[in-house]
């Protein structure tokens, strides 16, 4: 198909001056363009960094903008964006995989810091086993009704730990589906127990933390209390020979006092979704009170690593050799209870 000649008023012009006369006119828009392209993304980063700054101001700063606007503040807009900034003030738009939320950690943790300088002062031992670089499994004794043990120990890594390395948690379905504790338990680390969330954290290098009595132990009546319950089938000794990750037993003795379990009330406790409900000399009488946990003192200790390099990853399919390595770490960290035991004088002094 032939192209129309266009006969401009001032004369006509040849074909070449035409081409050149397009080329010209496509040069130009190529460059406003670019142009526009270029005042898009300074305008988006100008306004990323805004929503960064007034995120950064806090809450305190955040509210009182819309206070000082008096009554016409009170828009639909204006509550909307005071509640993203209240939000982004305590959370990131990036988690991870898991949703675990390092700004709503570093809030949290001033909390978490005061539990275990002040209220448990707990001392820690043999931190340097855990290893500095690298996947690393560390295997502990479960107890006190509530996953505070959890928490102290990620303390004590991130802590104690020359590397002040990160610590995840392998936490029950009991404490990872709760409705009202499943989204605190993400956002600082922990995540839903299971093989597979397992290997990925220990495939990417993490320091994790699994709880191989489960239900048992955070449930157990406190006349049991320090007597490891059955390590359930060896999930924790597969998962580390998959990875070839080491075994860092952990012991911990204090929290088998903070919320000592007197009696369970089953039948009361399934209705709600809960394996029990326990009964404890503050709770249920004192109501919400109750779940305020003793002063008492703690104490965690982490034993010399198992590795699993003499085993290869097939291993983790011989089931003689996975309840052996089991019962091994099972006895190792209650003989590092029991020594604890015997050289704590008093629950509440240590």
């Amino acid at each position: 198909m032939s192209r129309a000649k266009v006969v401009p008023i001032g004369g006509p012009h040849t074909p070449l001056e035409d081409d050149d006369e397009a080329d010209a006119l496509r040069a130009r828009l190529e460059e406003m363009t670019a142009e526009v392209e270029r005042l898009r993304e300074s305008s988006a980063s100008s306004e990323a960094g805004v929503r960064n700054e007034r995120r950064s101001e806090g809450l305190l700063v955040a509210l009182a903008r819309v206070l000082h606007g008096g009554r016409r503040a009170f828009t639909w807009e204006r509550v909307a964006r005071l509640w993203a900034e209240i939000y982004f003030a305590w959370h990131t738009e990036d988690p991870d995989d898991f949703g675990y939320d390092p700004v709503f950690t570093r809030t949290f943790m001033p909390f978490l810091e005061f539990l275990y300088s002040v209220w448990w002062r707990v001392e820690t031992e043999g931190i340097d086993h855990v290893p500095g670089a690298g996947p690393a499994l560390v295997v502990a004794n479960h107890s006190g009704v509530l996953p505070w043990d959890g928490a102290m120990i990620n303390l004590a890594i991130r802590h104690e730990h020359p590397a002040r390395r990160e610590c995840r948690m392998l936490a029950l379905d009991m404490f990872a589906l709760m409705p009202f504790l499943a989204p605190m338990v993400a956002k600082t680390g922990g995540v839903r127990a299971n093989q597979e969330n397992g290997e990925r954290l220990l495939k990417r290098g993490d320091v994790v933390a699994v709880f191989p009595e489960g239900v048992k132990g955070i449930g157990k009546p406190y006349k049991r209390r320090y007597k490891l319950a059955r390590f359930g089938r060896g999930g924790f000794v597969r998962l580390a020979l998959r990875t070839q990750a080491p075994i860092v037993p952990c012991a911990v003795v204090g929290a088998e006092e903070i919320h000592p379990m007197i009696a369970s009330a089953n039948w009361a406790g399934r209705p709600l979704g809960f394996p029990y409900l326990p009964i404890t000399p503050t709770f249920p009488i004192l109501g919400p009170l109750g779940f305020i946990p003793l002063p008492s003192k703690w104490s965690i200790e982490f034993g010399d690593p198992l590795p699993m390099s003499a085993y290869g990853p097939e291993a983790a399919e011989d089931p003689i050799l996975v309840n052996r390595l089991s019962e091994t770490v099972r006895s190792t960290i209650q003989k590092m209870i029991d020594g604890r035991l015997a050289r704590r004088r008093s629950v509440w002094f240590g």
